[in-house]
């Protein structure tokens, strides 16, 4: 907008109105050196990551001296837990961080604002709707996953708390990733590590009892759990309300608006639809593999769980990415959010296929610290040598899909994941009907990581971001 100036003797003078106040962090993720930036952003999330696996299993420790019925329960409830965790923070949680980055970046200061509240609406919705969910059909899906006995009631002893608090956990990563969408890694990780260190004494004491605290069992580890979430939850409430943050949360309802429940469904919504086929490939292969006997299933569960702990590592710079593309393409800065993705996947691919690499040249390193049995050795040692070397093409994979959230286009991604599954399932299902051998379906799950991040690279190279997806120099195709 100008504005003219009257002046008596001469000609009206037409000035310019001022460009909106950038804030700091905002600016960083526009104008920072991009190498410096990512690494910078990527360090507290790894930590978190990190710290939040290590309670994950320090609470399994403490749970399996309550006998073998409990870590089993415990086991059942596992996968249900971890799937409500990748929507609400990688998947949802993506969404709204990606629409808050894309607000700031083309100056919607006050839409940035508002989209708080409404990631609160749909993360307590999502909420609502996995506690009703499992805790109406929590023994029938743990039945059918094998659970009987006093495993089963162990199940939904631990069950029922986790998911009576499904809603504190929706709006602690939603929150966390508010934060994140503003470029802001630190509090998100000092709220995860500081609760952290309260959490590993309280699971014990409220599982054993001490002191005043009763005993309550394997409810106990759960009634942790959901009192850390909870906290957390407020601890970032309190944050967003006092000021300090690029966005706020205000305690008065503007109202809902369509626009911005899209704007961050369009993203979350098919981000979920891909954690959901992810975990399908791993209930999948696990069911292949299962044919060869319970030493075979536990030696891929032992090697595939390197691949688990890759995606910590590949998130700690997939939510800077989600942060800097997000911006950059809010302010029109395409080129540069282009240059920020392929930046921060070729890091997050060099380091996943060194690890490959070390896996595959030194497998016993890693399956020996899980169990000794030769078979389940053979195994686990023929999976990280087929697959491993391969990892690379899983750590581009899914950085591009990091950085194709902050973009808001997750087509192509939906498309990659959607292939991997097909060629995982339909490959390894061939590879029994064929020969029986287990190599061959690590050989076609190997194959499926490479398309996976072939079509993903294929499509950001090919403009999928801006348009109808083109290849160089080629028309442009549908």
């Amino acid at each position: 907008m100008t504005m003219p100036i009257s002046a008596a003797a001469g000609p009206a003078i037409t000035l310019a109105a001022a460009p909106p106040v950038m804030d700091p962090r905002t600016r960083r993720l526009l104008e920072g050196a991009i190498v410096p930036t990512l690494l910078r952003m990527a360090a507290p999330n790894v930590v978190v990551m990190v710290v939040q696996a290590s309670v994950g299993l320090i609470e399994t420790y403490f749970i399996g001296k309550l006998g073998t019925d409990a870590l089993a329960g415990v086991t059942l409830v596992f996968p249900v837990l971890m799937l409500m965790q990748m929507m609400s923070a990688g998947a949802m949680g993506g969404g709204i961080s990606s629409s808050i980055a894309r607000a700031l970046g083309s100056g919607r200061r006050a839409d940035a604002d508002a989209l708080v509240q409404h990631a609160l609406a749909i993360s307590l919705l999502f909420g609502l709707v996995f506690m009703v969910a499992v805790l109406g059909g929590g023994r029938w899906l743990y039945g059918m996953m094998g659970g009987d006995g006093a495993a089963l009631e162990a199940a939904l002893v631990y069950s029922g708390v986790i998911f009576w608090g499904a809603a504190l956990l929706w709006i602690f990563n939603a929150l966390a990733n508010v934060l994140r969408g503003t470029g802001n890694m630190m509090v998100p990780a000092l709220v995860t590590c500081i609760g952290a260190v309260a959490l590993i004494p309280l699971s014990p004491c409220l599982i054993f009892g001490w002191g005043p605290l009763p005993r309550l069992g394997i409810a106990g580890g759960a009634y942790a759990v959901v009192a850390y979430y909870g906290i957390g939850s407020l601890v970032f409430a309190v944050y967003l309300w006092s000021g300090r943050s690029v966005v706020h949360l205000s305690a008065r309802f503007a109202g809902f608006r369509r626009k911005l429940f899209a704007d961050i469904l369009r993203v979350g919504a098919v981000a979920a639809l891909i954690s959901l086929q992810t975990n399908l490939i791993i209930a999948i292969a696990t069911a292949l593999v299962g044919r060869f006997g319970a030493a075979a299933i536990a030696g891929y569960g032992t090697g595939a769980r390197l691949e688990y702990l890759l995606v910590p590592i590949i998130f700690g710079f997939g939510a800077p990415l989600v942060a800097m593309v997000g911006t950059n393409m809010g302010a029109g800065r395409h080129d540069r959010a282009l240059r920020a993705a392929w930046i921060g996947a070729a890091m997050a691919a060099a380091i996943c296929e060194v690890i490959g690499l070390a896996a595959a040249a030194f497998p016993h390193a890693w399956l020996t610290l899980f169990d000794r049995d030769p078979l389940m050795l053979d195994v686990g040692t023929r999976y990280l040598q087929t697959v491993g070397p391969l990892y690379g093409f899983f750590g581009l994979g899914l950085a591009l899909y990091f950085a194709s959230q902050g973009a808001g286009r997750l087509l192509w991604p939906l498309i990659a994941n959607m292939t991997r599954l097909v060629i995982a399932a339909g490959g390894g299902w061939l590879a029994l009907q064929l020969d029986g051998d287990v190599f061959h379906i690590f050989a076609a799950l190997g194959l499926a990581i490479v398309v996976f991040g072939v079509i993903n690279a294929a499509a950001v190279a090919g403009g999928s971001w801006f348009g109808r997806l083109s290849l160089p120099g080629r028309r442009r195709l549908v």
